[in-house]
């Protein structure tokens, strides 16, 4: 993914990767060389956003405050959905990333992902767990 870059048109910046999960950005766009202005070197930038006071579990706002960061670009390139592609004429589907079986850990919440938390529910003199959704909008359409 990191190398792939469009050839027209000129003078934009790409977008490579987008990571909601974890708050990185890699963008890529060519731009003059410093060592010869005539020729084209192809410039990527990431940005990485650290959130403040994320939990080492996003789910539970009780757990203690994460303070170690890991970013491997190999992770943050993934992309598991499948795609059909034609190989020796027959349509197969072919998975684009690697590490997918890994659960991917997120510096803060995906929009795109569920997520809830169990809240205690006093009912009828009794205190039940319920799960509550901390992104309303991805667990329910």
């Amino acid at each position: 993914v990191l190398t792939g870059y469009p050839l027209e048109p000129k003078n934009e910046e790409f977008v490579l990767v987008n990571n909601k999960c974890q708050c990185v950005t890699v963008t890529s766009k060519f731009v003059p060389s410093k060592e010869d202005p005539s020729q084209e070197v192809l410039e990527r930038n990431i940005r990485i956003i650290v959130p403040l006071q994320a939990r080492e579990n996003i789910s539970d706002p009780l757990s203690p405050l994460r303070t170690k960061f890991v970013y491997r670009i190999s992770e943050l390139c993934r992309n598991c959905n499948p795609v059909e592609i034609e190989l020796g004429g027959r349509i197969i589907q072919a998975q684009q990333g690697n590490f997918c079986e890994e659960a991917q850990t997120c510096y803060t919440y995906d929009r795109e992902q569920c997520y809830s938390s169990p809240v205690p529910i006093l009912h009828h003199g009794e205190v039940t767990r319920v799960p509550a959704a901390l992104t309303p909008t991805s667990c329910y359409t």
